[in-house]
């Protein structure tokens, strides 16, 4: 039997207060002459409050353990609470999993509906951290007791009510390693569509944008749609396409998701029903790993209204994060894929976490979880990583970022 198992006969310290430096290491000292040994220790720090429970095993000298306490908490001008414990926190091996939750703003009505389902479904919130405070609210719920794949299906339903956005992933060591991130590019990576800017050109716009959207609404077949907007194309000088790159706007975010992944050793790629001609200026720009997309067939400085090679097409984005996968040695349970269309849905199927990113209705329905926030870097904040920490690691690297707004 191993201490802790046999440890329910156990104090829970509590002391709250204005936090200062040495905090801890004064209760932490009271402790020691009193010959109980650390169960477990927590601390939350918030707006300059401090919260500190301790779990210990039950002293040989209870009233001497709680005279030490006294005196110490009393010189930090704090309080103490001291009540029976019962044992260590076990619920945290069962159905363990993160809910990050994100929104703008982030309700109180909202967090409630979240926080009652997650209690409906047997669920415990062990532990709450603040992830970012602009331009969106979000946090993470460390939960355990309730089934990942079932939560996520009952936040889902919340999240859509509430309008925010729920994302459940279950707790492993996967979040923790070297991953590859495979991203759509049209209305993900970048505002708005290729083949609609290159279509303004050639005087079909309005035509063109009809077809990408029902099309990304799977109404129509990919391959045929995209060679019927191709084929308005024809006869357009190839210098717009530099005209075309030269217009587009990188969705907020994009740079900072991967440049910040980057130095933590992920590798990046694009997988578009898009063209090349744009696709690899865009991969060499961002310090993306990997590319690939369509390509458009240009004769005597001219596009033809023909693709050249074959057509990525939805079955074709799958494939493509699995070769992907395959060449940079990263499983597949490794992978995250981001998309908005249907020609997505299998690379987001795929994938070992799909993110359908500002997507429309079949894919969020669809996706392991959604963003609806206008900032791909939210795609931080679900693996973990802190505003503070972005910012951080920004400014060590000479890079400067706005101040944040007054609370």
């Amino acid at each position: 039997m191993s201490p802790h198992d046999a440890a329910d006969d156990t104090l829970l310290i509590t002391v709250t207060g204005a936090d200062r430096p040495g905090v801890t290491s004064r209760v932490l000292d009271s402790l020691a002459g009193s010959g109980v040994s650390v169960v477990d220790l927590e601390q939350i720090l918030m707006r300059g409050r401090l919260v500190l429970g301790v779990l210990v095993t039950a002293p040989r000298d209870r009233k001497r353990l709680r005279r030490r306490l006294d005196a110490a908490v009393e010189d930090l001008g704090m309080t103490v609470e001291v009540e029976k414990g019962s044992g260590d926190n076990r619920s945290r091996h069962r159905d363990r999993a993160h809910v990050t939750v994100i929104g703008a703003p982030l309700k109180a009505s909202a967090m409630a509906a979240i926080a009652g389902r997650i209690a409906d479904c047997g669920g415990n919130i062990d532990r709450i951290e603040r992830m970012a405070r602009y331009p969106v609210t979000a946090l993470e719920l460390d939960v355990s007791g309730a089934q990942p794949d079932r939560l996520r299906q009952l936040l889902a339903v919340d999240a859509a009510a509430q309008g925010i956005d729920v994302a459940v992933q279950p707790a492993n060591l996967l979040r923790h390693g070297v991953r590859l991130i495979v991203m759509d590019v049209d209305s993900t990576l970048i505002q708005g569509e290729v083949i609609e800017m290159l279509a303004e050109h050639a005087g079909f716009g309005a035509e063109v944008a009809d077809i990408t959207e029902r099309a990304m609404r799977g109404e129509l077949d990919f391959e045929q749609s995209l060679r019927a907007r191709v084929k308005l194309l024809a006869g357009l000088d190839a210098s717009a396409i530099d005209d075309v790159y030269g217009a587009i706007v990188v969705n907020p975010g994009a740079r900072t998701l991967v440049r910040t992944l980057r130095r933590l050793g992920y590798r990046f790629a694009i997988v578009s029903g898009g063209f090349s001609q744009i696709t690899d200026r865009l991969a060499a720009d961002l310090g993306i790993h990997r590319a690939r997309a369509n390509t458009l067939e240009i004769v005597d400085g001219r596009l033809t209204g023909e693709l050249a090679g074959p057509v990525v097409d939805r079955a074709g984005k799958a494939t493509a994060l699995r070769e992907f996968a395959a060449d940079l040695g990263v499983p597949i349970d490794a992978t995250i894929a981001i998309g908005d269309g249907a020609n997505d849905l299998d690379m987001l199927a795929a994938a070992g976490l799909g993110i359908a990113y500002n997507a429309r209705p079949v894919v969020r329905e669809a996706a392991d979880t959604a963003l609806n926030v206008p900032y791909l870097d939210a795609i931080l904040y679900l693996l973990g990583i802190t505003r503070e920490e972005i910012e951080a690691a920004d400014a060590a690297a000479g890079f400067v970022t706005p101040a944040p707004p007054l609370p």
